[in-house]
C-alpha cells in the first residue's frame, strides 16, 4: 500500500489553533490540488479527533474528479477511514453517510456496543490490536479489500503513528504564510514524540501555491 500524507500548517508547524478549531490555511488552488490528490486515492484517512472536531465528509469536490472515477469503474468518491482505537466516531458523523464506503480501525479495548453501533449505521468495522489501533495489522487488512492507495488528512497523533511505524510513503506539506502558535495547538506530528532514529525525508519539490510554500517530500 502507499500511504500519501497530505497537511496544511501554520509557518510554525501548527494544524489549527490551541481550541482545535479548524482553519484556513491555504486557498483555492491548494484545496483543488487536496481534492486532486483524494481523487487518485482509493481511500481517504483522518483520526478519530478530526472526526470529533470537524465532522468531515471527506467527499470530492470538483464533479469532473468525480465523472473521471467513474469512467474508470471505480466507485464516485474514495472510501473513508477512521483510526478510532475507542469506537467514538458519532453514529451520526458525516463520514457514515452513503456517499461511498466507511472503514473504522478500532482496537481490541473498543467496547462491544459502540461497535454494533457503528456497524448499524453502516460502517464497517476493522480490529486491530490491543488497546491502541495497530495500524500496520489494520493497513494489511485494508489492503486486502483493494485499497492500495491510501491518503491521510491528519491529524498529528496518527501522522506521528505513522512515521513511528515507517508506514508513509510520501509526504505533501502546505506551508501557509501565518503564525498560529500555543503550546497545546495541534502539530503535523504529535505523539510521544522522537528521542532518536529520527525519521529522514528525501526533499523531492517545492513549489509557492495560493501565498504560501508546497513541499513534496519522499519517506
Amino acid at each position: 500500500m502507499h500511504v500519501h500524507v497530505n497537511a496544511a500548517t501554520s509557518v510554525d508547524g501548527k494544524l489549527s489553533s490551541r481550541r482545535r478549531e479548524q482553519i484556513k490555511i491555504s486557498g483555492d488552488e491548494d484545496f483543488d490540488r487536496v481534492d486532486d490528490v483524494r481523487a487518485n486515492s482509493d481511500a481517504v484517512l483522518v483520526g478519530v479527533g478530526t472526526v470529533l472536531a470537524d465532522d468531515p465528509q471527506l467527499a470530492l469536490d470538483d464533479s469532473e474528479h468525480v465523472a473521471a472515477r467513474e469512467s474508470r469503474g471505480e466507485s464516485s468518491h474514495p472510501a473513508r477511514v477512521v483510526a478510532d482505537s475507542r469506537a467514538r466516531t458519532p453514529v451520526d458523523a458525516r463520514i457514515l453517510n452513503d456517499v461511498s464506503e466507511t472503514y473504522i480501525l478500532v482496537s481490541e479495548s473498543a467496547p462491544e456496543d459502540r461497535i454494533e453501533a457503528l456497524e448499524g449505521a453502516g460502517a464497517t468495522i476493522v480490529i486491530a490490536g490491543e488497546a491502541r489501533v495497530s495500524l500496520p495489522e489494520a493497513f494489511g487488512e485494508l489492503e486486502s479489500a483493494g485499497i492500495e492507495r491510501l491518503m491521510v488528512e491528519g491529524g498529528g497523533e496518527v501522522i506521528f503513528s505513522l512515521f513511528s511505524d515507517g508506514l508513509v510513503d510520501e509526504l505533501s506539506l502546505y506551508v501557509g504564510s501565518m503564525v498560529i502558535g500555543g503550546r497545546e495547538a495541534p502539530t503535523l506530528a504529535d505523539g510521544d514524540g522522537f528521542t532518536e532514529n529520527f525519521p529522514r525525508l528525501t526533499l523531492r519539490d517545492v513549489e509557492r501555491v495560493d501565498d504560501g510554500v508546497l513541499l513534496r517530500y519522499d519517506c
